[in-house]
């Protein structure tokens, strides 16, 4: 590889990444505080003017970050590999991960799965069979659902521009930083989480506000946010290292977004429960097989991804 092994300190890792967690949270306000531009006039062109900020930086980040490595080459596939960009093995980094990340919600999947036998029996004939009607009904109802999500601002924040911005700066860019640095998988897994988590503060005023300003509240749900945001971004740092590739913490990144945070019980029924249970034990059981480096690389003797890091094959 075009590259020197260890040619980053880790002092300059580790501020590269404060510098890109920061660039990415004040680039977001440097249209209200910087340029001074004028309020926007709705909701929509508001989060639009965040959605360009946030690709912007992202841009720069991008831009910055092979001047920052020890690249010997200008090559872009190089390049891309280095950010996890690649189109070889993209099934399996698309729907193995997913599946992994489905057993986390096992008990959130039980629960929607009985609200949807509750519809489609709501909406049957007697003797329970499904009719024409009810399949006309579950459509046009889809159809709503989709067009009505589809044209709102916030799924486009919380399923395409927040994963796909964040995803690229939190591990395309800085996960090869710290590794080139000499830092070591597990170390990196930490770190990066950390600069993930703290780019999250943004958020403090508006729960702060939401939480009619009762400052011990606000605290204590950015507090909740921030544990879970280190969670997820070592999950997500882990795909990434142990991928080699940018697709499998992404699709991780967009199904938890839709999730939300995993069901572990409900009055309903005592067994999503169990089924939380039973799939997290399965996340824990198969979480190294189903992301062993074989699956995702022809060979992992001499790979192409940075520092060879799909290799990895420490165990927890």
């Amino acid at each position: 590889m075009d590259l020197q092994n260890d040619a980053v300190s880790k002092p300059i890792s580790v501020l590269a990444c404060i510098a890109m967690a920061l660039l990415y949270v004040v680039t977001l306000y440097a249209p209200t505080f910087l340029l001074r531009l004028p309020p926007p006039s709705s909701f929509t062109n508001f989060m639009i003017r965040r959605f360009l900020c946030a690709v912007v930086s992202t841009t720069i980040s991008l831009f910055l970050t092979p001047l920052i490595l020890p690249v010997q080459t200008r090559d872009l596939p190089y390049i891309l590999g280095v950010y996890g960009i690649r189109v070889d093995h993209m099934w399996q980094a698309v729907f193995i991960p997913l599946a992994l990340t489905s057993l986390m919600y096992a008990g959130s999947l039980f629960l929607k799965s009985l609200l949807l036998f509750d519809f489609w029996r709501q909406h049957s004939f007697f003797g329970g069979e499904i009719s024409i009607d009810s399949l006309k009904c579950a459509v046009t109802r889809f159809i709503d659902w989709f067009s009505e999500i589809s044209s709102n601002v916030l799924t486009w924040r919380n399923y395409v521009v927040a994963p796909l911005t964040e995803e690229l700066v939190f591990r395309a860019c800085m996960l090869p930083i710290l590794l080139c640095a000499g830092f070591k998988p597990y170390s990196a897994m930490i770190l990066c989480p950390v600069f993930f988590s703290l780019s999250h503060l943004n958020h403090f005023m508006e729960i702060y506000t939401k939480q009619n300003y009762r400052i011990m509240k606000a605290a204590m749900v950015i507090g909740l946010q921030l544990g879970y945001t280190v969670v997820f971004g070592s999950y997500a740092s882990f795909l990434f290292i142990r991928t080699g590739n940018l697709a499998a913490p992404l699709v991780a990144h967009v199904y938890c977004n839709f999730m939300g945070l995993p069901v572990l019980y409900s009055q309903r029924s005592g067994i999503v429960s169990i089924a939380s249970i039973m799939g997290l034990l399965g996340f824990l059981w198969l979480l190294f097989p189903m992301t062993a480096p074989d699956l995702y690389n022809d060979r992992i003797d001499n790979c192409s991804c940075w520092q060879g890091y799909c290799s990895w094959r420490e165990r927890i």
